[in-house]
């Protein structure tokens, strides 16, 4: 803008909404709601304001990836940690007498409550399962 040309005036009507956020925005940063629209039109306006948006949307999709990359692992070391806990106890645990299971069962309420307050306090202070096992483990072959 060259020194002799003047600022134009621009009547606008906003949401409420919009004119709240735009106010709150302009205190934020101790600036005028004028300036602060100047810049938004502005940046609205410029050419690379596309490029600006699809390179926050890639980042925002890049970030989405990777956890889903880590939550497709998580589920898959958890499905594959209840599978050799299932067969390991069908394998090794004998079916127990009429008199020895009816105490079992007895005592399944107390254990199952010793079972949940143990995985309360392994998630409560870690280390987490995911975090002992390498990102890069190579299956052996067979």
């Amino acid at each position: 803008m060259t020194k002799s040309t003047r600022k134009q005036r621009l009547s606008v009507y906003l949401d409420p909404t919009v004119m709240g956020g735009l106010a709150e925005h302009a205190a934020r940063r101790d600036q005028s709601r004028s300036l602060i629209a100047e810049a938004a039109i502005e940046s609205f306006l410029s050419p690379d304001a596309v490029e600006r948006q699809e390179a926050a949307i890639a980042k925002r999709l890049d970030q989405l990836d990777r956890r889903m990359t880590r939550l497709e692992r998580d589920v898959g070391i958890s499905v594959e940690m209840l599978a050799v806990f299932v067969r390991f106890w069908l394998a090794t645990t004998p079916t127990l007498p009429e008199p020895a299971a009816q105490a079992a069962r007895a005592q399944a309420g107390a254990r199952y409550d010793a079972f949940v307050a143990a995985l309360g306090r392994r998630l409560a202070k870690g280390p987490k399962l995911r975090q002992e096992i390498a990102e890069d483990v190579s299956t052996p072959k067979e």
